[in-house]
């Protein structure tokens, strides 16, 4: 294992608890940086970028209505979502300590809900401030309120669950992909587990959740070899009390702020005792930081498109708010070109992870957004720099090229946004490090 220079430490924190570095941001100790990330504090930059109010989504047309009406429907919809996905980009950039956006982000793929099929996004932006007021705090709190989040309700059906006539799907989720695993629970714990959740309903012009108590079946359940009448909050507290549980929850948050590689038995062991039984975040993240994979040269990974354009925008100070409606439209349209775009993941299962993002289309849209991004930075002190080359990636956050690669950025070093451009798409910026 070849491990890490303080500086490249101090940058992987950035990489990986937040979207990359801004300038200066190298010159802190690692130490300092991890305590700043996860200190919590006022964060000014995120306050002066409030969350947008777009207003309950129209009146759903009925099926008498004609195609214009209906078209109408989708279209005041859609402006709202694009609303809502280019308010959390310009968010993301704007936070001073990146890490609990960045922190909301991971639970966003967690929790994957989307937009397609909740069409409401007043209610995506809510579930989005409920993952960023538990992103750095207990598992617990996060997952109870996941499970009645009137987005998730309609995300995974939970309208339809009522007693006499459960429906599974949220039951089933909830266990496979956000607390457990696969191969953990049993088709009748789905059955079970599903009983216990009935009576959530939620209304896409409403703004939380309610149980109706003539839907929610009052009966004993039995889950997970114990019996009680549980409800969906004693349902969360079981499923999390499993021994499963931790590793799983520990494993996911592993692979995307870490390594794809499980970490070893006794690495996990030290993991779960930090998680503990208040399952706090914060005190994971510490622990994993501290561990020696994180501070393996080895364990790169690629970033998911919306942290490579935040940390790229962040780098180069460009504000998503404070461009044109246009160049607004043109970042939204290269994160779909990438294939990813906020509170529109493909399934519950949530985004892929690694090389899915490195398909030539991907690089096509991101050559687009780097060279929009460029368009609108200042770049004035690589024009001035002798060493172009070195001053560009010293504002990205690159601690050094490869030869092919500072060859071909010597090619272009003339213009410094074609320079911009060609290193924000280079395989030491779009790789974390």
């Amino acid at each position: 294992m070849v491990v890490l220079s303080e500086r490249a430490a101090v940058r992987r924190l950035h990489d990986r608890l937040g979207f990359g570095p801004r300038a200066g941001d190298l010159d802190r100790g690692f130490a300092e940086t991890r305590d700043r990330l996860l200190g919590g504090g006022p964060d000014l930059g995120a306050a002066a970028t409030p969350m947008p109010d777009p207003g309950p989504p129209p009146d759903k047309p009925g099926k008498s209505a004609d195609q214009a009406a209906k078209q109408q429907a989708r279209k005041a919809v859609q402006a709202q979502a694009t609303q809502a996905a280019g308010w959390w980009l310009d968010r993301m950039v704007a936070a001073d300590l990146a890490s609990v956006e960045r922190l909301t982000w991971f639970w966003h793929g967690h929790f994957a809900t989307g937009e397609q099929k909740v069409r409401s996004p007043r209610l995506m932006l809510a579930q989005n401030q409920t993952q960023r007021d538990h992103a750095l705090g207990s598992f617990t709190d996060l997952a109870r309120a996941m499970v009645v989040d009137p987005a998730m309700l309609l995300w995974l059906d939970g309208n339809s669950n009522k007693a006499g006539k459960p429906n599974e799907n949220l039951s089933r989720e909830f266990m496979e992909l956000f607390t457990l695993g696969i191969g953990h629970y049993t088709e009748d714990d789905v059955r079970e587990a599903a009983r216990a959740l009935t009576g959530w309903t939620a209304k896409r012009d409403a703004t939380s959740a309610q149980l109706v108590a003539k839907r929610h079946d009052n009966g004993v359940k039995r889950i997970l070899g114990a019996s009680a009448d549980f409800d969906a909050e004693s349902f969360v507290d079981l499923v999390l009390g499993r021994p499963d549980s931790a590793p799983f929850v520990i494993g996911r948050i592993w692979a995307r702020l870490v390594s794809t590689t499980p970490p070893p038995a006794d690495t996990l062991n030290r993991l779960v005792a930090a998680y503990g039984s208040r399952r706090d975040i914060n005190a994971l993240l510490r622990a994993i930081t501290g561990e020696a994979a994180f501070h393996d040269s080895g364990t790169s990974l690629v970033k998911q498109p919306v942290e490579w354009l935040a940390g790229l925008l962040r780098a180069l100070g460009v504000r998503p708010g404070k461009l044109d409606e246009k160049a607004r439209g043109r970042l939204l349209a290269a994160l779909r070109g990438m294939g990813q775009v906020p509170f529109q993941p493909p399934s519950v299962g949530g985004w892929a992870a690694g090389g899915a993002w490195l398909t030539t289309s991907a690089g096509v849209a991101r050559l687009h957004a780097a060279q929009l991004v460029a368009a609108h930075a200042d770049l004035g002190s690589v024009a001035k720099a002798r060493d172009k080359v070195a001053a560009i990636g010293d504002l990205l956050g690159v601690d050094a090229w490869s030869d092919r690669t500072r060859g071909a950025l010597a090619g272009v070093a003339g213009n410094v946004r074609q320079l911009s451009t060609v290193a924000a798409c280079a395989p030491e910026y779009v790789v974390s490090g």
